[in-house]
């Protein structure tokens, strides 16, 4: 899994912050607060950086946020995007899978109302982490 650390330039606005980062071409982004804009530059930044991993392309160099000049009350601060971290909170769609049991631990599994889904998410869980 990719992780990744852009420096985002937030700029006020009349009302919020309007959010750019300069390495991203097109990525931009708004809050009406400074927190909905450090979600909403979360999020933009996870999108873009998801998609060009859909698309097998590699990411832009980062800019040292010092080399980054800005003006009045603008200001940077830098976002990061961990791959996994992000997909877990964004993509929890259901994936219907079919696997093979013994017989005899099926029965036992089901007189005991076990969840199968649940047990499998956990049992995936423990053994990836």
């Amino acid at each position: 899994m990719k992780k990744a650390i852009y420096p985002a330039v937030f700029h006020a606005e009349t009302v919020g912050y309007s959010v750019e980062f300069p390495d991203l071409l097109g990525c931009v982004t708004e809050g009406d607060s400074l927190p909905e804009a450090l979600e909403m530059a979360q999020d933009a930044l996870g999108i873009y950086l998801y998609t060009l991993c859909q698309d097998n392309k590699a990411f832009p160099p980062s800019t040292d946020p010092g080399d980054i000049k800005t003006k009045g009350k603008d200001f940077v601060t830098l976002i990061d995007w961990d791959e996994l971290a992000y997909l877990r909170r964004v993509d929890n769609k259901a994936v219907k899978k079919t696997l093979t049991i013994p017989s005899w631990l099926n029965t036992l599994a089901e007189e005991n109302n076990v969840n199968f889904s649940q047990v499998l998410q956990e049992a995936l869980k423990k053994q990836l982490a």
